[in-house]
């Protein structure tokens, strides 16, 4: 009876560290996108009131296609307070769970090579 109660301690303490686990991996895990500004693809967000603000303070959502360092391809949403200038180039910091937690403008030359293939210089 004692070496069960053990055995079953023993495997709670293990899913317990391997969910910590893929929880911290997906919730630190974050990758980088890169984008064009296209101020065609942007939507005002209106905030429904009550208690919760679901725009998360922002005033617009753009949906943008993107390419991480290897060129894959991705459809990304994100929120801005502000339009952001046309045709500007971003990096974006996305996270599995979170989405978009931070983005930053950057020049053509700072794109990585497959990146750059999808978009003209400006």
């Amino acid at each position: 009876m004692k070496n069960k109660r053990i055995i079953a301690a023993a495997l709670a303490a293990a899913l317990i560290i391997i969910f910590a686990g893929v929880g911290f991996k997906l919730y630190s895990d974050a990758g980088e996108y890169y984008t064009q500004i296209d101020n065609s693809k942007i939507e005002q967000l209106e905030s429904k009131g009550g208690v919760i603000d679901f725009t998360g303070g922002m005033s617009y959502q753009y949906t943008l296609t993107a390419y991480d360092e290897n060129g894959k391809e991705k459809t990304i949403k994100f929120g801005t307070e502000k339009e952001l200038k046309e045709d500007a180039f971003i990096c974006l910091t996305v996270k599995p769970i979170q989405g978009v937690v931070d983005w930053k403008e950057v020049l053509y030359d700072e794109l990585p090579q497959a990146a750059q293939s999808n978009y003209t210089p400006q």
